[in-house]
């Protein structure tokens, strides 16, 4: 018995459906696509969520010291002349930031592994490179995904059967996070 499905692709393309179609469902909430495709991506979706809901409290805060340009009205950067050179002033803030530990960190590489990068357009701006930002999946899966699930113990996904295809007769189904 195989322990994965080959869905009549080659090696590499098949990795690569699955891993986009892993990144739409934890970026949407929820895909359409057919049967057999959707118990592939369920066990890698089950398992990234648990990594998460495993490693989620697994940091420690941190409070550091940061150089941040000083801005004007405007928002530019204020220059001050130096030696006859422009140069930008600095303030010192102190912020807290998250320092993952060992495992957590490790748990955050494994999930890049398989995770595309996803770049959100604000529908107002379709089409143009202005406003567009990056969505850190990554972050969304410790931050937003795993305390929803942290009582649970697996079973993160839904398969629901839509029906029948019209090209080819496959079955449909719709795969969501619970």
């Amino acid at each position: 018995m195989a322990k994965y499905r080959k869905l009549g692709r080659t090696s590499s393309q098949r990795k690569a459906l699955i891993r986009n179609q892993v990144t739409a469902l934890l970026n949407n909430g929820k895909i359409v696509t057919t049967e057999a495709k959707a118990k592939e991506i369920r066990k890698e979706v089950e398992s990234l969520i648990a990594l998460a809901v495993r490693e989620k409290d697994n940091f420690e805060e941190v409070t550091v010291k940061a150089k941040v340009a000083k801005k004007d009205a405007d928002g530019k950067r204020v220059k001050e002349v130096v030696d006859g050179k422009k140069v930008t002033v600095y303030d010192e803030v102190e912020k807290t930031i998250k320092k993952d530990m060992p495992s957590r960190l490790h748990a955050r590489r494994q999930m890049m592994k398989v995770l595309y990068s996803v770049t959100e357009v604000p529908t107002a701006a379709a089409g143009k490179k202005r406003n567009t930002k990056k969505v850190d999946l990554v972050d969304k899966l410790f931050t937003e995904i795993a305390p929803k699930y942290a009582d649970r113990n697996g079973g993160y996904t839904r398969i629901i059967k839509i029906g029948q295809r019209k090209g080819d007769a496959a079955m449909e189904v719709l795969i969501e996070l619970v």
